[in-house]
């Protein structure tokens, strides 16, 4: 999709969108169309009921009045309750009003949104991100394609600011870009993407200048990654440690994210159920999100430095594959007693968060994870699990959380839950039992993150299979990269 802002002129030929709040109030149609045009509109308006939520999406064929051919009514809902990350599910709505009428090139009118405090051409700019959210999809493996929509080619958004939100809006096609990225991990198939071909494809954002080095299980041993690598053992796929560099900012110690990329979890020995499995495709979405931020991060050439760490295992059953009550030994020395094959996330991510706090020194550390079927009982697809040693940075991620729609919900982490995972044979067991298992995971992780101000996300019920909204209608959601960019971006970045 190509999106362009101007100030001239609106062309009649192409179908106009106006924006709606609710009352409802066309906001800023009165530069837009001209009173006749406003008339119909209003008389529309009156006859379909349309109360102008947002979101919600009226076409109009042929107005009366001028040489308008078609005029979309965009709802946003009560604007006084209006908020900026509204403007990108308005933008979203959109796109998808155009997909469904086939309407391939389309002008927006983006003035008189009503949201005085935000920077001159945030509001076009919020509206091009739902837009260019919203345009992903993930066909690639489709043969034919009969009834798919044709693509949006085209959108114009008008706006006073037109300079100012294009300037805005480089920042947010830069983090598009990365959200798309993640999606299209979570949503390969993983005949295609094992550990090696991730590997290869996260490594290409070195053409946006980030240092990527590939990790190999002999480098891997010699590190003595014992934890990562007993679960990779089984498959005939070797793993692969990516670490990503970014450098926005000489002289200060970076940020580090962490990426849980299991590309495929069948459960190793202790066996998943075979309804759903196919699903497991999708255990790598920590991964995903951590190799769409430092693309995001480089694509915008964000003033900061920061470091991706992404594990990536397959966890098959064979006759290599470790057993239930083996014991290996992590990188930090500490012994792990396996009593569930199943629990293997926080096994490869025990190895990857003592890896990244050792070389790196960071000022924070950032695991993301597919960890657990517990969150989903827990909070559903609405909010992801934010379990942190650090109150101001979790203070910071819910914010961040609250600002893009990412949502979160921290839980708790104390010592009573601690004891659950002591071993009597090993320093830890990696389950704690049936009861608070998204808790005793995370108990799990903090014991390989020391001092370092940390933070374990609990992605299960929204990386993928999440609920479609109007900037996702992906299997595979992409979420998190817009939270992190935007924690990074509020709170890290120096001038």
């Amino acid at each position: 999709m190509k999106i362009k802002f101007a100030s001239a002129h609106i062309p009649a030929a192409a179908p106009l969108v106006l924006l709606v709040s609710s009352g409802p109030k066309l906001a800023g149609a009165a530069s837009a169309v001209n009173e006749k045009a406003q008339g119909y509109i209003a008389k529309a308006i009156k006859t379909a009921r349309f109360e102008a939520g947002r979101e919600q999406v009226l076409d109009l064929l042929v107005p009366g009045g001028g040489n308008l051919r078609r005029v979309i009514l965009a709802g946003l809902g009560d604007e006084a309750k209006l908020q900026p990350r509204d403007l990108e599910y308005v933008g979203g709505a959109i796109c998808g009003a155009l997909q469904s009428a086939k309407i391939e090139e389309a002008a927006i009118a983006a003035d008189g949104i009503g949201l005085d405090s935000l920077p001159p051409g945030e509001g076009a700019a919020l509206i091009a991100s739902g837009l260019r959210l919203r345009q992903y999809a993930f066909t690639k493996y489709k043969s034919k394609k009969p009834d798919e929509k044709p693509p949006v080619r085209a959108v114009s958004i008008h706006t006073a600011q037109a300079a100012a939100a294009e300037e805005r809006y480089r920042s947010y096609g830069a983090v598009a870009e990365g959200v798309h990225l993640a999606r299209d991990f979570v949503n390969e198939p993983a005949n295609v993407l094992n550990p090696a071909e991730f590997a290869r494809r996260a490594s290409e954002i070195r053409k946006l200048g980030v240092k990527v080095e590939i990790l190999t299980p002999k480098e891997m041993k010699e590190l003595g990654m014992g934890a990562l690598l007993g679960v990779a053992q089984g498959s005939a796929n070797e793993p692969r440690l990516v670490v990503m560099r970014w450098t926005g900012k000489k002289g200060e110690p970076p940020v580090a994210f962490i990426g849980k990329g299991v590309t495929f979890d069948t459960g190793g020995i202790s066996m998943k159920p075979a309804a759903g499995m196919e699903d497991m495709k999708g255990d790598m979405g920590g991964a995903a999100c951590v190799a769409g931020l430092m693309h995001a991060l480089a694509a915008r050439k964000a003033r900061v430095n920061a470091v991706g760490v992404i594990a990536l295992v397959e966890n098959m059953p064979s006759g290599n594959a470790q057993r239930p009550g083996d014991v290996v030994t992590s990188m930090s020395g500490k012994t792990i007693a396996v009593l569930n094959t199943d629990a293997e996330g926080r096994l490869i991510l025990a190895d990857a968060l003592w890896y990244a706090q050792k070389r790196f020194k960071p000022r924070f550390m950032i695991d993301l994870a597919t960890l657990t079927g517990a969150i989903l009982i827990a909070l559903g697809k609405e909010h992801a699990g934010l379990f942190s040693n650090n109150d101001e940075l979790a203070d910071r991620l819910l914010k961040s959380g609250a600002d893009t729609g990412e949502k979160l919900w921290r839980m708790p982490l104390a010592g009573e839950y601690d004891r659950l995972i002591d071993s009597d044979i090993a320093d830890v067991k990696n389950i704690g039992g049936r009861n608070a298992g998204s808790i005793t995971a995370a108990q799990f992780l903090q014991r390989f993150v020391n001092d370092v101000p940390w933070a374990h996300i609990d992605v299960a019920g929204t990386a993928m299979d999440s609920n479609r909204n109007a900037i996702n209608q992906s299997w595979g959601s992409g979420w998190g990269v817009r939270l992190l960019n935007r924690l990074l971006a509020e709170h890290y970045e120096t001038s």
